[in-house]
C-alpha cells in the first residue's frame, strides 16, 4: 500500500501511478455533525484504534477520525481485522436487561484484495444484535451493502450509522440504508455493513461502482465478523448478501465471486435490488439526471483503479469537467445532487458529446465497462432480484437482463418487476419508490433462506414478466 500524502486532489487530474491521500476539503473550518442521540457501545478492540497513529483527516469540513487512516502494513488474509473500536450508534435506547437496543455496535478496519490484485483496507461496522434469533439454528449474518452514498470520506457507511444525518461545509450525507440494519437487528440477525474500498479509508479515492472492489469488500465484512470480539456469529452461520443501487450491485457481484472468492463464505441467499449490471447502460441514464454527479465519481473511481486511463481522460473532458471531476471526488448524494443535479455530461468534454458516445468511440473505455459487467458467473445459492420497472435512473431494462442471464446459467433466482407509476423522470423518485415499496418483502424473503426455508426460482416466468 501507498504511504499516505498530506495533501489531496482528484486522481484525474495529478500524478496517476499511487493512490490518491484522502485530506479532503478546500475549507480548513470545521462545522460539527449533525447526529441523533447517541448511546456508547463497548467492543474489545483487535488493535487499538491509537495505533492509526496519524491525524485526522477534514473532508467538505467533516474530520475523519484517525481510526480511518489505514496503516502502511495490512495483514495477508482477506477478511482479517485490523482494527476495531466501540462504535455509538446514533439511534439507540437502553434495554431492559442492560444491553443496548438495537445491539452493540463496533467499527471495523479489514484487509481485503481489490481489482488489481493488491490489498486494501476496508472499513466498516458490525452490530450484535440484542434480540434473540428464532429462525432455527446458530445466529445468522447479514452482509449489508449500502446504496450510493459519494465519494467523499464523510460519506461512509459506517460513520452514518453514528451520525445518520452529517452536515458539513457544502455537504450533506443521509444514512438511508439505516433503516434496513436496524429491521434485520429487531429479527435477530447480526448485520455487518461495509464501506466499500476507499469510501471512509483515506489512503485512495473509492472506486464506485468497481464490481470485483465492492465484492470482494462485502465477502470480506462477512469474514471479519466473525473475528469481532463478543461476536456470536462463526464460520458456520449462516450468511446473507443485501443491496440496494450500488448496494445491489456489490451483493450480486459477491453472489457471483462466492464460490471462487470466499468459499468459506456459508452463503444462504443475496438480495440484489435495481442492480448496476452494465455500465454502458446505467451512464446513459444517470447523464443529464439528479444523479448526474455519479458519473464523476465513476471516472474519478475508475481512474484510481487504472491509472493509464488518465490521459483519455484528460483529453476528453474540458476546464470544467477536469473542475467537476475534483470537485465531485469529495462530494456525497445530497451535495451531488445540490451542485450537479440534471448536469449534461456535454458540459463536461473537450468536444460537446455525452460521455456515452466518447465512451462508444473509445475501445480502451468500453472494454473497462465490458469487464464492469455482471452475469458472466452463475451466482452462488439463491438470488432475489427485484427492479422496478420506471427506473430511468439504474435502468430497468439491464437490471432485468441480468436475471435472464443468470437464470440462463442455471442460477436459482427469483425475479421481482416493482410496479409503480412514474412518479417523474430523472427525478431519483423512480428509482428509489422501489427501495421503500419492496424493502419488507425482500427482507422476509432473506430472513427466510438465513432460517433454512426453501424458495423456487421462477425462471420459468421471465418470457411473462415485464
Amino acid at each position: 500500500m501507498s504511504p499516505r500524502k498530506t495533501t489531496r486532489s482528484s486522481p484525474v487530474l495529478n500524478t496517476p501511478h499511487l493512490p490518491e491521500p484522502r485530506r479532503q476539503g478546500r475549507r480548513k473550518g470545521l462545522l460539527p455533525a449533525v447526529s441523533v442521540a447517541v448511546a456508547a457501545c463497548l467492543a474489545a478492540a483487535a488493535v487499538p484504534a491509537s495505533a492509526a497513529g496519524s491525524e485526522p483527516v477534514v473532508s467538505r469540513g467533516v474530520t475523519i477520525p484517525a481510526f480511518y487512516n489505514p496503516p502502511a502494513q495490512l495483514p495477508a488474509a482477506d477478511g482479517s481485522l485490523v482494527r476495531t473500536e466501540p462504535l455509538p450508534l446514533g439511534v439507540s435506547l437502553p434495554g431492559l436487561d442492560g444491553r443496548p437496543m438495537p445491539g452493540t455496535a463496533t467499527r471495523l478496519m479489514y484487509k481485503s484484495t481489490d481489482a488489481g490484485g493488491g490489498p486494501v483496507a476496508v472499513t466498516g461496522a458490525y452490530i450484535e444484535p440484542s434480540a434473540a434469533w428464532k429462525g432455527g439454528g446458530a445466529r445468522p449474518l447479514v452482509a449489508l451493502a449500502s446504496g450510493t452514498m459519494g465519494q467523499g470520506d464523510q460519506c461512509a457507511p459506517s460513520l452514518s450509522l453514528q451520525h445518520p444525518l452529517t452536515i458539513g461545509e457544502g455537504t450533506v450525507s443521509i444514512g438511508y440504508d439505516n433503516i434496513a440494519v436496524y429491521r434485520f437487528l429487531a429479527a435477530g440477525a447480526a448485520v455487518v455493513v461495509t464501506d466499500y474500498a476507499g469510501l471512509g479509508a483515506t489512503d485512495r479515492l473509492h472506486t464506485y461502482v468497481n464490481r470485483v472492489d465492492e465484492g470482494h469488500a462485502l465477502l470480506d465484512a462477512a469474514r471479519a465478523a466473525r473475528s469481532v470480539a463478543g461476536a456470536s456469529v462463526t464460520s458456520a452461520s449462516k450468511v446473507g448478501l443485501y443491496g440496494y443501487s450500488q448496494g445491489g450491485g456489490a451483493s450480486a457481484s459477491a453472489a457471483e465471486l462466492q464460490s471462487s472468492y470466499a468459499p468459506d463464505v456459508n452463503l444462504a441467499g443475496t438480495y440484489a435490488g435495481a442492480p448496476p449490471a452494465d455500465l454502458t447502460e446505467v451512464m446513459k441514464g444517470i447523464d443529464g439526471s439528479a444523479l448526474a454527479g455519479a458519473l464523476g465519481w465513476s471516472i474519478n473511481g475508475f481512474v484510481q483503479s487504472d491509472p493509464s486511463l488518465k490521459a483519455i481522460v484528460d483529453a476528453q473532458t474540458n476546464d470544467v469537467g477536469k473542475a467537476a471531476l475534483k470537485d465531485t471526488s469529495t462530494m456525497c448524494v445530497g451535495d451531488s445532487i445540490l451542485g450537479y443535479g440534471f448536469t449534461n455530461s456535454k458540459k463536461w468534454t473537450a468536444n460537446g458529446k455525452p460521455i456515452a458516445d466518447i465512451i462508444a468511440a473509445e475501445p480502451k473505455l468500453q472494454a473497462i465497462l465490458a469487464q464492469q459487467r455482471i452475469g458472466t458467473l452463475k451466482p452462488t445459492a439463491p438470488v432475489r432480484l427485484a427492479t422496478g420497472v420506471q427506473d430511468d435512473i439504474v435502468g430497468h431494462k439491464q437490471a432485468r437482463q441480468l436475471a435472464v442471464d443468470w437464470c440462463r446459467k442455471g442460477g436459482d433466482v427469483t425475479y421481482e418487476a416493482v410496479q409503480l407509476p412514474n412518479l417523474g423522470d430523472k427525478l431519483l423518485t423512480n428509482h428509489l419508490a422501489p427501495l421503500l415499496t419492496d424493502q419488507g418483502s425482500a427482507i422476509s424473503w432473506l430472513t427466510d433462506r438465513l432460517s433454512g426455508k426453501r424458495t423456487v426460482s421462477n425462471c420459468w416466468s421471465m418470457p411473462l414478466q415485464p
